[in-house]
């Protein structure tokens, strides 16, 4: 299909992707609705009214609007009717807006010239943990080889499932995290290595006691930031030493089911509208102190970045491949047939600050994921919790089976005992202060790929 912008081969944005934004522009700084086309981004609100399809032409508003939650309450139907409104506008063979200069230098910017905003106002917030490759990694670290994954791994675990505090600080890429500052428990041993942040991180468990420590860690570095036991010392106040990033991938929500109706695992791919790359920041100290009973809460809530724009599963369809194998087989209500999974590439760079050469540290990818968005949907509402357009769920951790393919720099410095060393000399275990952290993800096709564009962060000391 070709298109009336012209744009390199292997760019991200081809006319087979449009995704959705919402950006503004200095002279314009009013937020609304475009779709990436190249290096252009079509402004919606331009050509409203060239959606006249039925199931658009009485729904022209929703272009018009400043997020994409109304655009993601309609129906399927609409959707790739929209899509195919574009894909048509966009031709060659289509004079429309090819041959109206006017329409033309009104309804296209340079993605250069514009500013990106977050695409839809999320309302709830669901973090699944859904890579078998990253809690078997956890796992490990954390209990043991014979014992790395739970029990409750045969349904989609998660954290945060409703509306909390944390949709305040998802961030568009582009955005700065700032290193946390919360309590966290020091050891009461006087002196012993800090498991996380040297050499010998033998996790062990929560209820391990001082002269067990002093056993099962080495003495080559002393640190007064260790592994708190049951009856350890009153913990202190001041900044996580372990930051991390987390590579993610999110899809938003489409439509809405009623509160008391859950959504089944054959409609759930109607409510999936689109993905995006998101990094969870996460502060590992703090983590591990306050994770039991509830779960973390400011080790996660100080941030989370994710790309502007949401590639549809339409776009998507062309990289359909095999779900993850899964043994046992899950519950009735999470068994589906068809092939929902996508091989979507990832890749994690860092920067350090004031340098201008990045080191990739990770190459994933999406198929990794052991359970799929439509189970994770299924999951979600089967007490029959409600969900509502531009609801964000995120995948959790995506790390693949070999040692670069790890999302985290948890599992690619295996807990701080194998330090990484970047193209500038320096070596990471965990996140700096002032390194960039920059995320990829793109579907390479049959001479055109589907790109998300990019999720950029830099971290910030703390406050």
């Amino acid at each position: 299909m070709k298109c009336i912008i012209q744009y390199s081969k292997y760019c991200d944005f081809p006319i087979e992707n449009l995704p959705y934004g919402v950006f503004s522009t200095s002279a314009n700084p009013t937020p609304r609705i475009g779709v990436a086309i190249g290096d252009s981004i079509l402004d919606l609100k331009e050509i409203a009214y060239l959606f006249t399809g039925p199931e658009l032409r009485n729904h022209q508003d929703v272009f018009k609007e400043a997020t994409l939650n109304s655009l993601m309450a309609l129906t399927p139907n609409a959707w790739k009717e929209a899509r195919g409104t574009l894909q048509s506008l966009l031709s060659v063979d289509n004079p429309t807006l090819k041959d109206n200069a006017d329409l033309l230098s009104r309804a296209f910017t340079s993605q250069a010239e514009a500013t990106m905003h977050l695409p839809a106002r999320i309302g709830d917030y669901t973090d699944f943990y859904s890579s078998i490759y990253h809690a078997t990694n956890v796992g490990v670290m954390f209990r043991s080889k014979e014992n790395a994954l739970m029990p409750n791994w045969e349904i989609p675990s998660c954290w945060i499932p409703r509306k909390s505090q944390f949709c305040s600080s998802i961030r568009n890429s582009n955005t700065q995290a700032t290193r946390a500052n919360s309590p966290y428990r020091r050891s009461h041993v006087a002196y012993c290595v800090c498991p996380f942040d040297v050499h010998h991180w033998d996790i062990g468990t929560m209820t391990m006691t001082a002269s067990l420590l002093k056993r099962r860690f080495s003495t080559k570095r002393t640190c007064r930031y260790s592994f708190l036991s049951s009856n350890g010392a009153a913990p202190v106040f001041g900044p996580c030493k372990l930051m991390d990033f987390e590579l993610e991938m999110a899809f938003f929500v489409g439509g809405s089911n009623k509160l008391g109706e859950p959504i089944s695992i054959d409609r759930a791919q109607d409510h999936v509208f689109g993905f995006v790359i998101m990094n969870d920041w996460s502060a590992r100290d703090v983590q591990k102190w306050e994770y039991l009973p509830l779960g973390p809460f400011t080790a996660k809530n100080l941030g989370t970045s994710i790309s502007p724009w949401v590639v549809t599963t339409y776009a998507l369809e062309p990289f359909v491949v095999d779900n993850f194998p899964q043994n046992p087989e899950p519950f009735p209500y999470l068994r589906h047939q068809d092939k929902f999974n996508f091989d979507i590439n990832l890749q994690v760079d860092i920067a350090p600050k004031g340098s201008n050469v990045s080191t990739t540290v990770c190459r994933s990818n999406y198929k990794y994921l052991y359970w799929t968005a439509k189970q994770q949907l299924a999951h979600h509402t089967v007490t029959g919790c409600n969900l509502n357009p531009g609801d964000l769920m995120g995948s959790g951790t995506i790390s693949g089976d070999t040692s670069d393919s790890f999302g985290s720099l948890l599992e690619l410095s295996w807990k701080g005992t194998k330090p990484i060393t970047l193209l500038d000399g320096s070596q990471r275990k965990f996140l700096q202060d002032g390194d960039t952290v920059r995320m990829k993800a793109f579907c390479e096709g049959d001479s055109y790929n589907i790109g998300f564009g990019e999720c950029e962060g830099i971290l910030l000391p703390a406050i």
